[in-house]
């Protein structure tokens, strides 16, 4: 009997972890993201007294970490501004101007190399980029004989195509549980297999450990109540 109060305590323990888990772990998520980008929004209300912003701290004002509502405040400030910045890009005054600010960047020691490298890799990503990741794709990795899922980025550089008489191709796989790692590797485009699923759908099979499919996702969309 007490098998069984146990097996059913398991079974709705399990049962609730399952509705409850995605809702705690989204809600974490925002805040890890909210906070962690606090680091360098907080810093856009360097003008407005720390006392006001800012908690006491062994009983001296504005010692202390700032307001989270402050905090707030100035990631809006923040948004608001790079939604400046996106409509003088899109006149032709604030494009010469931003020209003119990437230019001077890029003149400067050290600097350049850097900004000059993300920027390559934010327009590398940026939405109707050739490189984006817009194919998922079926490759041999890390050995032959073995399947890894990746994302087809972009052709290789023309010297690589020449020194190997291939066509080549840049396929991303990401690791797994956590996506934001993995490894770059030049396929032959004849041993690249395409998939059908989406960008979206490969990702989650992905940090699912493969649980997850197309399939299962599709259905439980289905299966999902209509509003």
């Amino acid at each position: 009997m007490k098998k069984d109060h146990f097996a059913q305590w398991r079974a709705n323990f399990f049962a609730g972890l399952a509705v409850v888990l995605p809702a705690v772990a989204s809600v974490v998520v925002i805040f890890w993201v909210f906070f962690t980008v606090s680091v360098v929004t907080d810093t856009l209300l360097i003008f407005i007294p720390r006392e006001i912003t800012h908690d006491s701290l062994a009983g001296e004002p504005g010692k202390g970490p700032m307001y989270w509502y402050w905090s707030l405040v100035a990631l809006l400030v923040a948004i608001l501004l790079t939604s400046v910045v996106g409509v003088l890009a899109r006149n032709y005054f604030g494009n010469k101007l931003i020209q003119w600010f990437d230019a001077s960047m890029l003149h400067v020691p050290i600097l350049n190399k850097i900004y000059g490298a993300i920027k390559q890799v934010n327009e590398a990503f940026s939405s109707g980029s050739k490189s984006s990741f817009k194919t998922v794709v079926m490759v041999e990795f890390p050995h032959p004989g073995m399947r890894s899922v990746g994302f087809l980025t972009s052709e290789v550089h023309e010297e690589i195509q020449k020194k190997t008489n291939e066509r080549m191709v840049c396929v991303f796989i990401p690791t797994t549980p956590n996506p934001t790692s993995g490894f770059l590797v030049l396929v032959p485009e004849s041993r690249v297999t395409k998939l059908e699923m989406s960008v979206a759908d490969g990702i989650k099979f992905i940090v699912s450990l493969g649980s997850i499919s197309p399939e299962s996702s599709h259905t439980l969309q289905q299966k999902l109540p209509i509003a």
